[in-house]
Formats: C-alpha cells, structure tokens, sequence
C-alpha cells in the first residue's frame, strides 16, 4: 500500500479497522522508507531540503547530509512564511494555516506550518482508535457521549495564514463538522456549543445539554483532565440556573450566541420539572452525585 493514499476507512468497520490497523504496523519499517521517499521527492526542490541534496531526493543522501535539528531552526523559515513568503520555502504542498503549540514547554507558543493532507492524515488516524477502543472497552456503541469539547483564539498572519490549535483547526474543520456516522460520535453537545467563541457560553451551554439528555449519557469527559476539572467547578457554580432552565424550558437570556442559542434550545425543546427537581435534589444532597 503506497502510504500518498490515505486508505478510506469507514469508521464503523471494525473488522477492516483492526485489520488495517496489524498491516500498516507490521510493515512499520517499509512504510516509513517509503513515506520518507514520498516525502523526499515531492519537497526535494523546496529551498530548505535543496541547500542540503541539490534537488536529488535519495534516502541515503537524506540521513547523510541533512541534520538532525530542533524548533529553533527551522523557526526562520516558518515566520518568513507568515510574513508573505510562498509555502515551497519549506514544502511542495501548499500550506494553510499555522498550528499553534500550548507554550506550556518553553514560555511562547511554536507555530507548525500545516497542510490540508496533515489534516486528512490526522483525522485518519483519530478514527483508527474506535475500532481499537471498540474491541477493549464494552459499551461505546451505546448511548451518548458527553464530551466537553472547546475551541481557542486563533490570530492571522501578516500572510493571511490563521494560527490556531490543533484541536480548534479539527473542530472548525468541514473533516469534524461531517465526521462519519458512529456511535462514538453521538455527542450531547451539537457542534454549535462546541464552536462557540465565547468559552463561558460554551461551558454553559455544553453542560446543559448534557444534564437535559442525562438518561442518554453513558461516557463523560474532555480532551484535557483541566477542562473536565473546570466543568466541575462551572457545575457547581450554576447548577441553579441550570435546574430554572431545565424547568421552565427556557435558555438564559444572557446566551447571546445566535448559533448557539438557536441549537441549545432544539435540545431543551420543552419544560422538564421532573429532571430539574431530580438534579436540584443530588446538588443538595453533599454525598449524592448528579
């Protein structure tokens, strides 16, 4: 299998999943030769690989002449790029936007050119765990999952190019917005929650969902342990409101999001005083859980 073709895989197919999963890992290391070919002969003209190969793109000149380098580096080449100069600097491929890092290792954020296949790629990858996760963890056919799912500030370059993180590139992307159907993909959240720039309305909106369709839920959590440990806390500080909303069937008025707001209340739809007492009474009881 060439590795330029990302292999289309249906999500739902465990069987081939699995089975795709053992090819691609026991032929790990003629892939990867052949990955590093593919990757050679397209960007073999590009101003950086060319100052090492002269425009030959062969593996053994590769490992040879072009050294093993860090961040700062290539740091050059990557902010000439969001200053207006072309992607072929440093790849064949157009580049479309700029990955932003956390910049929890070294105090500022890294940017990382990124193309429209590393998005591909990535998506690829991601669905390649539900067959894994299906196979070892019971259940994740069933119901819903109530993932607290958050986008970040994105900037634009002098280029033009967006610089954002990796998760808000995925989550803003049409690869999330029409991901395949799967049991694993059925979230208590509506993609508009998810997309709101407003974090705070966002948190409100993701929760009340997930407490409306509570019956539903059977998985709860969020990307990074830190926003699941927010939740708690933004929980805890607005479960009133959350119980008057649920009861009277009616979004708070400061959920100004248009987008959000129209999305959230297809999911209240209806006054639920059942579920709003039921909730109300856990909050009040210090030991019980919601």
């Amino acid at each position: 299998m060439l590795p330029r073709m990302i292999p289309s895989y249906n999500p739902n197919d465990n069987e081939y999943g699995l089975k795709l999963l053992e090819d691609l890992t026991t032929n790990a290391y003629e892939v990867q030769q052949q990955v590093l070919e593919e990757i050679l002969t397209k960007n073999a003209q590009t101003e950086y690989l060319s100052a090492f190969l002269n425009g030959h793109y062969d593996r053994k000149d590769f490992k040879k002449k072009v050294p093993v380098v860090n961040y700062e580096d290539v740091k050059p080449y990557i902010e000439r790029i969001a200053n207006g100069e072309p992607s072929d600097i440093i790849s064949a491929q157009k580049i479309t936007e700029l990955l932003t890092s956390s910049g929890t290792s070294g105090g500022q954020p890294k940017m990382m050119p990124s193309t429209v296949e590393d998005l591909d790629r990535k998506t690829f990858f991601y669905n390649l765990l539900v067959p894994v996760m299906n196979k070892y963890v019971d259940g994740l056919d069933q119901g819903k999952g109530m993932y607290l799912l958050f986008i970040k500030p994105e900037i634009s370059t002098p280029s033009g190019l967006v610089a954002r993180p990796v998760l808000t590139s995925y989550y803003k992307s049409s690869n999330f917005r029409n991901r395949p159907f799967n049991r694993y993909n059925i979230y208590t959240s509506p993609d508009e929650t998810i997309l709101c720039s407003d974090s705070k309305q966002s948190m409100y909106c993701q929760l009340l969902c997930g407490l409306v369709q509570r019956d539903e839920v059977m998985r709860v959590g969020a990307v990074f342990a830190s926003a699941f440990l927010r939740a708690i806390k933004f929980l805890e500080d607005h479960w009133k409101e959350l119980c008057s909303n649920i009861g009277s069937g009616h979004v708070s008025d400061w959920i100004t999001d248009p987008s959000c707001r129209n999305a959230v209340s297809l999911v209240l739809s209806k006054p639920n005083p059942d579920l709003a007492n039921l909730i109300e009474h856990e909050f009040n009881n210090k030991s019980g859980k919601v």
